[in-house]
């Protein structure tokens, strides 16, 4: 017979609509069953959580659209793209990696007690991958990404912006998905600071709770450009934090070697390429090979040259300047 714990497991995971767990328990079930030498029972509770393992559809029904049409709160897509996508260092990609296992092995590690890392926060400068980086996690997990609409979310009125966080942290709870809080800072920032008002602090504090509450399979990631300014109470709710860095020479190097290789020929510099482009970020790269590539169709040029790409990593750097004078 099934312990006292393995019983009250049993309902707290039908009452929080874990089916994972569920299952997962009704196996170990099955197992002391067959220990104790009831082998009969032991198989047929082997069968019934068989078949329902089949029976259930792997794709996540998303109620996030009807909860975008009627606030806006949320914006649904379905990301394709994957780790091998993403251009960053070694740190940042082992961290990620570790993510995506964790999630994977999620029923394994609930069974000894363990949670899997899902509430992560991306710290760095702008164009430096981390919006990518959720779009990443969806991805290789096959969930949807739901992305936060902060402008949404935060309101002059009194209790009404955290009325709409519940109604965000209930989508995470019944829909499986990967949650991006972007700009996060909006919300993070110092409760103590000069500029705060009551309100600000009420909603930094209605989303402290609900995200230490929250106990969903979903990833909740939060990015921000402005880790200094954030409330020290966040960080020790989040299961990791990782830092992103403008992209290394070598990083540059194989951002444009990405878009550009069937546009250059013979032994291209790359080196001199990732000289002149470096301190501007993967984004900004990006959008320079991207320039390059318009310049090359539009003019019917034969190849993409140095200069071509020098010109381009000048005007991206221009802008960036002006942008930050």
């Amino acid at each position: 017979m099934a312990s006292s714990e393995q019983i009250k497991a049993l309902l707290k995971s039908h009452i929080t609509g874990d089916e994972e767990r569920f299952l997962s328990i009704a196996l170990q079930v099955a197992a002391h069953e067959a220990k104790i030498g009831h082998g009969k029972l032991a198989l047929e509770l082997r069968d019934i959580v068989e078949k329902a393992k089949k029976s259930r559809t792997s794709t996540p029904i998303s109620i996030a659209k009807g909860i975008k049409d009627s606030t806006g709160l949320l914006y649904a897509t379905s990301p394709k793209v994957k780790l091998v996508d993403l251009v960053t260092s070694t740190d940042v990609k082992d961290k990620l990696i570790r993510i995506v296992r964790e999630q994977r092995h999620l029923a394994k590690l609930k069974n000894h007690g363990l949670s899997a890392r899902r509430k992560i926060l991306l710290a760095g400068p702008p164009g430096t991958g981390k919006t990518y980086t959720a779009s990443i996690l969806a991805g290789e997990l096959g969930y949807p990404l739901f992305q936060v609409r902060l402008d949404a979310v935060i309101t002059k009125f009194m209790g009404e912006s955290a009325a709409k966080l519940r109604q965000i942290f209930d989508a995470i709870q019944n829909v499986r998905g990967v949650y991006f809080f972007d700009e996060f800072d909006a919300l993070g920032s110092q409760r103590q600071s000069v500029n705060d008002v009551g309100e600000a602090r009420r909603i930094l504090n209605s989303f402290l709770q609900m995200l230490e509450e929250d106990v969903s399979n979903s990833l909740i990631v939060c990015a921000t450009n402005h880790v200094e300014i954030l409330d020290h109470a966040l960080f020790r709710r989040f299961d990791d934090v990782i830092k992103y860095h403008l992209p290394t020479k070598s990083e540059i190097v194989s951002l444009f070697k990405s878009r550009l290789s069937q546009y250059v020929k013979g032994q291209f510099p790359w080196a001199k390429l990732a000289d002149f482009a470096h301190g501007l970020s993967n984004a900004e790269v990006t959008l320079a090979a991207q320039d390059a590539i318009k310049d090359y169709l539009i003019d019917d040029k034969e190849k993409i040259t140095l200069e071509m790409l020098c010109l381009a990593v000048d005007d991206r750097r221009r802008m960036s300047h002006k942008l930050h004078v």
